[in-house]
C-alpha cells in the first residue's frame, strides 16, 4: 500500500462551465480507520452529471467544501476493516470521492463476486437504479405506452429505453448525433430517433410520437423539456431526472412557459432522487441481472484512464463527447 492519498480537491466553485481551476490535486497520509470503520483502496470512478451540482451549490446533499476531495461514486477494494459487516479483501460500491483511499463508515454495496467493475458501475450501480425506478415507478411506464427520453445516448437514458422495450411499450430518443441516433435504433432496438442538433424537435416529436407521449424521461430540461410538455397524450407523465443542459448556466434561463398544458392533458411533472431508492435496490439488480443474462439488455462503458484525468472525464458528459457511462480506471 502506498504511504500516500492522491487526491483531486475542489479548488473553487464553478461558474458557467467547469474548468482546470476548479480542481487541486494533492497527496495527503492514507487515512487510517477508526472503530466501526473500514479504508477502501479507490479503483474506478463514476462519472456522474450530478457532481457538477454538487461543486456548486447546496442540492439534496450539501455542496463539496472547498479544498474536500471531489464527491462522486467509486468502486474499491476493503485493505483494512474494523467492521465485521465490511471484511478485508470485499470490492464494494458507493461514495468514495476522487481519491486513491477514502475511510468510511458504512452506506456501501457490497459487489457480488463475478460482477466487472464496468457492470457495477453502470447497469448494477446508480445508472440502472436511476432508470428502473425512475421509468417504472415515477413514470409508470406499461405496455403501449409511448415513450420518450432526452439524452437517451447516455448511460441513464440508454437504459431506460432497454427497459421500455422489455415493458412491451414504444421507445422514441433523443440524442445529438446521427452517429448515437443509429445506434438507439439499430442497436438498442429503438423505435424511433430525433437529432436535437439539426431537427426541430416540436415537430420531430409530434411526428415519431403521434398519439402523443405517454411518458417523457428527462435528463436535459431547457427547451427539449418545453418541447416534450407540448406533445403529452391525455395523462402523460413527465420524469424529471436531469437538466444537464442548464448545469453550465452562469445565470438561471427561464423554464417552460406552456406548463399549463399539464392542466388541460391532466399531465404530472415529478422529480426524483436515487438516493431514495437504495433500500429497494436488490429489487431492480435482480430484474437487471436477469435481462442482460437474457440478452434482452446491454450497457456500453466509456472508460478514461488515470484518476488525474477525472476532470476531463467529467467535461465529456457537457460536451456530449460519451457515448454509454463515463467511468475512471485508476
Amino acid at each position: 500500500m502506498n504511504t500516500l492519498n492522491h487526491r483531486i480537491t475542489l479548488a473553487e466553485r464553478p461558474v458557467g462551465e467547469i474548468t482546470e481551476d476548479c480542481f487541486a490535486r494533492d497527496d495527503a497520509e492514507v487515512p487510517s480507520p477508526g472503530p466501526g470503520e473500514f479504508l477502501v483502496e479507490v479503483t474506478w470512478l463514476s462519472i456522474d452529471p450530478t457532481i457538477r451540482g454538487w461543486m456548486a451549490y447546496d442540492t439534496y446533499l450539501p455542496a463539496i467544501k472547498i479544498g474536500a476531495p471531489i464527491r462522486s461514486a467509486g468502486l474499491g477494494t476493503i485493505i483494512e476493516s474494523n467492521n465485521d459487516a465490511y471484511p478485508v479483501g470485499a470490492t464494494v460500491f458507493g461514495l468514495t470521492g476522487w481519491q486513491e483511499y477514502a475511510v468510511l463508515g458504512g452506506g456501501m454495496q457490497i459487489v457480488p463476486e463475478g460482477v466487472s467493475p464496468e457492470a457495477a458501475l453502470s447497469i448494477f450501480g446508480v445508472t440502472g437504479l436511476t432508470a428502473y425506478f425512475g421509468l417504472l415507478d415515477i413514470g409508470d411506464a406499461e405496455a403501449g405506452d409511448t415513450v420518450l427520453i432526452s439524452g437517451a445516448a447516455g448511460a441513464t437514458g440508454s437504459t431506460v429505453g432497454q427497459i421500455a422495450k422489455i415493458k412491451g411499450c414504444r421507445v422514441v430518443g433523443l440524442a445529438g448525433s446521427s452517429e448515437k441516433c443509429a445506434w438507439l435504433t439499430d442497436d438498442l432496438g429503438f423505435d424511433a430517433a430525433i437529432n436535437y442538433k439539426t431537427e426541430n424537435v416540436k415537430h420531430a416529436i409530434r411526428e415519431t410520437c403521434p398519439d402523443g407521449v405517454d411518458v417523457f424521461f428527462d435528463n436535459v430540461g431547457g427547451d427539449i423539456l418545453q418541447a416534450a410538455i407540448s406533445n403529452l397524450a391525455l395523462r402523460g407523465r413527465v420524469v424529471l431526472c436531469g437538466a444537464i443542459a442548464q448545469y453550465n448556466d452562469d445565470a438561471s434561463r427561464p423554464g417552460p412557459n406552456n406548463l399549463q398544458m399539464l392542466i388541460t392533458h391532466r399531465g404530472r411533472m415529478e422529480g426524483f432522487v436515487v438516493l431514495d431508492y437504495m433500500d429497494r435496490a436488490g429489487e431492480a439488480i435482480a430484474d437487471l441481472g436477469r435481462w442482460v443474462s437474457e440478452g434482452k439488455m446491454t450497457y456500453r462503458t466509456d472508460v478514461v484512464d488515470g484518476l488525474d484525468n477525472a476532470p476531463e472525464a467529467l467535461d465529456r458528459l457537457f460536451t456530449g463527447a460519451n457515448m454509454g457511462k463515463v467511468m475512471v480506471r485508476f
